[in-house]
């Protein structure tokens, strides 16, 4: 009998370990509102909308809820900032952002809507970015040296297309021109297409914006002199960074997840652990890799430290411009 009892217990308590860990995982983790919400302040198709897109797939068998993206376009960013602020607690809604909506707006909007340190919570970091500095593919710049030297002699030629005016390529305009010693002018254009169009019309000698924009036409219209970031782009090899070409010169930008500071801690930390596990993995990476969107793995306490960082180094920039925006 006592045999009898024996074999047929160890089976039951072996099966029910899973459930008993299932159900202690249940207890751990917040509930949150079905559906929840992804907010993207850009039209479908972007670099922040796939982010999110891809995010919001695994995110949604993570949580077991249905995850909606939602485009609140407008005003480069804000109005989905503005929006997502505004959403009630029950309401459980992220909203991808970048430096510019949530760093280089505050210090150049005379009024602004959000006050993103208040407002929101940084949940986690999902992708960077770095720029380039590219010239039409017939330019006489085959280097970066060749076209700053060119820049010395002719400083009133020196004109650098950037996507926006306020926008972080404007801003690393400025900060290539002072490492540099070069006189230049920033000109800000209504988005990537027509700078790009200028550029490789031959309208103006010099474009920086940020490298997955540069990419598509390198090598056929454009020529990318110099990249960015620490090392060499991976699709770029044979394009030298700004520090290879003889400047103490790096930057990135960044799509990180924020919430509203309405949201429950407990939440915004579950929520920046699960977040940075579905970023590591090797099919997520690679499908970020895939859309020319590096992929990063940052919870809730390491997309703070960056963004701390981001603004210690960009800030001195953006104040010396005094660049004002009355609206």
């Amino acid at each position: 009998m006592f045999r009898y009892t024996k074999k047929i217990l160890l089976p039951l308590a072996a099966g029910l370990l899973p459930f008993a860990l299932s159900h202690a995982q249940s207890e751990t983790a917040p509930a949150f509102s079905d559906p929840t919400y992804v907010i993207v302040g850009y039209a479908p198709g972007g670099a922040s909308d796939r982010a999110a897109r891809f995010v919001s797939e695994q995110l949604q068998d993570v949580l077991d809820v249905t995850v909606i993206v939602e485009n609140k376009t407008g005003a480069g960013g804000r109005i989905a900032a503005q929006y997502t602020k505004n959403q009630p607690p029950e309401r459980d809604t992220l909203m991808i952002g970048n430096p510019a909506v949530m760093v280089v707006a505050p210090m150049v909007f005379n009024e602004l809507n959000y006050d993103p340190l208040n407002d929101f919570t940084p949940v986690a970091g999902v992708t960077d970015y770095t720029f380039g500095v590219a010239v039409a593919a017939d330019s006489p710049w085959e280097s970066l040296d060749d076209l700053l030297a060119w820049g010395k002699e002719n400083p009133d030629e020196f004109n650098i297309a950037v996507p926006a005016y306020g926008s972080l390529p404007h801003f690393f305009a400025l900060m290539l021109a002072e490492q540099a010693g070069v006189d230049a002018e920033a000109v800000g254009y209504r988005g990537s297409a027509p700078a790009l169009n200028d550029l490789m019309g031959g309208e103006i000698p010099v474009g920086i914006d940020t490298i997955d924009i540069l990419t598509t036409h390198h090598g056929d219209r454009l020529r990318i002199l110099a990249t960015s970031g620490d090392q060499a782009d991976e699709k770029l090899p044979d394009v030298p960074t700004f520090k290879d070409s003889g400047l103490n010169l790096s930057a990135s930008g960044w799509n990180t997840l924020f919430a509203p500071s309405s949201m429950d801690a407990d939440k915004v930390t579950y929520l920046g652990e699960q977040i940075k596990e579905i970023m590591s993995r090797p099919e997520m990476q690679q499908r970020f890799y895939d859309s020319d969107l590096p992929p990063v793995q940052m919870n809730s306490d390491e997309a703070k430290a960056e963004i701390q960082q981001f603004t210690e180094q960009w800030a001195p920039i953006i104040e010396a411009s005094g660049y004002q925006v009355d609206q």
